[in-house]
């Protein structure tokens, strides 16, 4: 819990705006202010692209200085805010609803939106961060415990005047989070149906990316064939590959945190063995000696070397537009992994095994994947049949016919 500070006090400002040729955002905007508490003089500067946004960018924050907001803290990223205002913003909780409150903020609020500035994040931005939570399959306590925080920072920031309407209000997120358990009831919905519609995908995938990258197609078959998401393929480093049986041992993953980019466990901190099949082995045996077999060398990255996440992917590739194309309006990135986990359930991989190659916490998550398909159903039938006709003495009944048919023999000889 942040330390309690005193409530900012009304400064007056000092504004200059100066051209820096040479710079992509040449406009230099400039407040400064006399710190009556350090008694020392103060400055925050932006670098903008035109003289107007420059001279829009002082007006705010001349006008937040008016209402008693410091330019320190109108410029503050939410993690650097939340941590000011947190004692005010959570005021009048009990302990038991504050701890999974602080929870929430600390694993899902900052590394998801803590680097943005407050003014900077919109409906859209909050909307976003919703549908990727949901989309990590969390409950839905944790959920609520998430968006209470954040929504309580960002009311603080509506009466310290940083913005004037909350954007982390989500009206609707439960109908939203329904929506998304009735899709993970039936998880092989959303599989694709086999390997030469995966292929396809790829194909399509690779054709439409700026300069044909072969990379983006590697990373979809092998997000497919191992069932784990893309975060997780970006994590995975020469270290983790075994050739000699040919088993990834998958300990890591990246994910958004403040200031960019960071690598940390996966989810639920659980280390897993996922086997790589003959189909992939190419593509990670000459990603493998690309790397020089270096170590900590990661063996997925985007064309200029930099680590890949899922709206990486979908903005790399147009993935919207390349699904709905080949038909799959409802594929998301996120179903290369039901996919891999639906046709290792079909080909018979054994439940508790299927179990830790996913990292399911729960063995009821892993069960989704087990409705049966028709042909699995037609094959029950076949065998249920097969079996009664192994010690069956008489013939099986013939289906009577229905009305007004006649069934006709046909001599064979």
């Amino acid at each position: 819990m942040a330390e309690p500070i005193a409530l900012p006090m009304g400064v007056k400002v000092s504004t200059d705006i100066e051209f820096r040729e040479g710079n992509p955002n040449p406009y230099r905007a400039r407040v400064r202010w006399f710190d009556p508490v350090s008694n020392g003089r103060k400055s925050k500067s932006e670098m903008l692209p035109t003289f107007v946004s420059a001279e829009e960018w002082v007006k705010r924050v001349e006008r937040l200085a008016s209402r008693g907001v410091t330019p320190e803290i109108a410029e503050s990223t939410l993690a650097d805010y939340g941590e000011s205002v947190m004692d005010l913003a959570m005021r009048g909780l009990e302990p038991k609803t504050l701890s999974p409150y602080m929870c929430g903020w600390r694993l899902r609020v900052v590394p998801a939106l803590g680097h943005l500035k407050v003014a900077s994040i919109t409906n859209g931005i909050a909307d976003r961060a919703l549908n990727g939570w949901i989309a990590d399959e969390v409950g839905k306590s944790t959920i609520k415990n998430t968006i209470s925080p954040l929504v309580r920072i960002m009311e603080q920031a509506v009466r310290d005047g940083l913005i004037d309407v909350n954007p982390a209000r989500l009206y609707g997120w439960q109908k939203l989070y329904k929506q998304a358990e009735d899709e993970l009831d039936d998880p092989r919905s959303l599989a694709l149906e086999d390997w030469d519609a995966l292929e396809k995908l790829a194909s399509a995938l690779v054709a439409r990316s700026h300069g044909n990258f072969q990379g983006w197609g590697d990373v979809v078959k092998f997000a497919a064939c191992t069932a784990v998401r893309i975060g997780e393929v970006s994590g995975v480093r020469v270290s983790d590959i075994n050739m000699d049986d040919w088993t990834w041992n998958l300990s890591r993953q990246t994910t958004p945190s403040p200031g960019g980019l960071a690598d940390k466990g996966t989810k639920g901190k659980r280390r897993r063995t996922v086997p790589l099949i003959p189909e992939i082995r190419p593509l990670v045996k000459w990603r493998m000696e690309r790397a020089k077999l270096t170590p900590d060398a990661r063996l997925f990255t985007g064309p200029r070397g930099g680590r890949i996440t899922t709206a990486v992917l979908r903005d790399a590739t147009h993935w919207d537009e390349v699904v709905a194309a080949l038909g799959y309006e409802h594929l998301r990135r996120h179903d290369l992994r039901h996919t891999g986990l639906t046709w290792m359930a079909d080909a018979g991989v054994p439940l508790h095994v299927l179990k830790e190659i996913a990292g399911h916490g729960q063995l009821t998550t892993t069960q989704r994947y087990l409705h049966p398909s028709k042909r699995a159903v037609h094959m029950a039938g076949d065998a249920l049949s097969a079996f009664l006709a192994a010690g069956r003495e008489t013939p099986a009944p013939v289906p009577p016919t229905e009305p007004g048919t006649t069934r006709h023999l046909r001599s064979v000889g």
